[in-house]
């Protein structure tokens, strides 16, 4: 396991002083840090083609990017390229762990753990990310320059490359092994490795309104809901047919509200939406026969682990909890509700111990559940 220090302040002193407000550097805020991954299995990783991944890179002074699965990098040579690899976590369990020290922030603001290495003076060149980041320093060294959030001017240095004009640095630093530097929303940033480097970022995002917007009319259309017509019985007449009145619009106004208002649909929306995977999962579901009753109650009363997949989310409202409900991977799913301390065990935690489940192992409709979850490949036992 990882351990993290955030420069002697708790994490909610971290978050009171610099999240969403100002960069900082965190030195050493993994002490002794060994990479849980080389750079050689990254490489044999973005190989993979369900895995996302690219290469930035300059030809001829040009930005090239391309996106995997990659063959070769023989072609590369050996300074100044890059390759990225998104949502390593949902992939390889021992690098999902280096996320784990972050569980301070709340699961359904993660997007993923992206992993890059670099050849000496390799980088994806200067630009803003609209997330907030913690950028984990690996093996090697990389020098990071971050300016001040404002009115920055941003072109395509690349039609996969969005880069920014360069900026005045307010933190100018070579990061080393376990060092780590934090980066809020709209502050433009620039790494540069100085040896080959291995770099881990471990991002959080939120969602535009439009996208909120987008997906609960997306829901509603799946579920068939609030196809209540406006109306408007009682209307005077007017002079004025061209005109959307002042009443007319505070009645499209409220028609839409109403949904909005509407805990109970808009707290499914809520559930449904964010616990939606952000990337490909590595579903292995079981065969045919699956898990027995009988091999479930055995690993656990052996003292077996049970690890939730990589990138899998698992959330609650607290709302919801007390009816013993929650989602899963955009699914809504219901437990009696005396179950609610388990369902927040499972969903607040991504390893959890045979100890704490084999309690509620004699309630039917959770080892129902779980053997259903084991089977669909969601959940899984340690060294299965």
């Amino acid at each position: 396991m990882f351990s993290l220090e955030l420069s002697g302040l708790t994490p909610q002193q971290f978050l009171a002083t610099y999240w969403q407000k100002k960069p900082t550097v965190i030195r050493q805020g993994f002490k002794d840090f060994q990479d849980p991954i080389t750079a050689d299995e990254l490489a044999g990783l973005a190989c993979d083609e369900t895995v996302e991944s690219r290469l930035v890179y300059k030809k001829a002074g040009e930005w090239q990017a391309e996106f995997g699965p990659f063959e070769s990098y023989e072609h590369l040579g050996e300074r100044e390229w890059t390759l990225v690899v998104q949502a390593v976590d949902h992939w390889l369990p021992q690098v999902a762990a280096l996320a784990e020290p972050f569980n301070f922030i709340p699961s359904w603001r993660k997007d993923d753990l992206m992993m890059s290495f670099s050849a000496p003076g390799g980088g994806v060149g200067p630009h803003i990310d609209l997330y907030d980041v913690f950028i984990i320093q690996g093996t090697g060294k990389r020098q990071w320059r971050v300016g001040e959030r404002g009115a920055h001017s941003e072109f395509a240095a690349h039609e996969a490359l969005l880069h920014v004009e360069d900026f005045e640095p307010i933190i100018d630093v070579v990061l080393l092994p376990g060092d780590i530097l934090y980066i809020p929303p709209g502050f433009p940033h620039d790494g540069k490795a100085l040896e080959a480097a291995l770099s881990y970022s471990v991002g959080f995002r939120t969602n535009s309104g439009y996208e909120l917007i987008e997906g609960l009319a997306d829901y509603l259309g799946e579920h068939c809901l609030a196809k209540d017509l406006m109306t408007d019985a009682g209307r005077l007449m007017t002079l004025r047919p061209g005109e959307i009145s002042a009443q007319d619009y505070d009645l499209i106004k409220q028609h839409l509200l109403k949904m909005i208002n509407d805990d109970e649909l808009f707290s499914r929306f809520t559930g449904e939406f964010l616990s939606q995977a952000k990337h490909e999962l590595d579903i292995a579901p079981q065969d045919d026969e699956g898990y027995s009753r009988e091999e479930v109650i055995g690993l656990l009363q052996q003292g077996t682990m049970l690890h939730r997949l990589g990138g899998l989310r698992c959330l609650y409202l607290a709302s919801g909890l007390s009816q013993g409900r929650f989602y899963i991977d955009g699914d809504e799913k219901q437990l009696p509700s005396e179950m609610k301390a388990v369902i927040q065990l499972l969903c607040d935690h991504s390893s959890v111990s045979a100890e704490l489940l084999l309690p509620w192992i004699e309630q039917e409709a959770f080892l129902e559940f779980l053997i259903e979850q084991l089977n669909a490949g969601y959940w899984y036992f340690d060294g299965a």
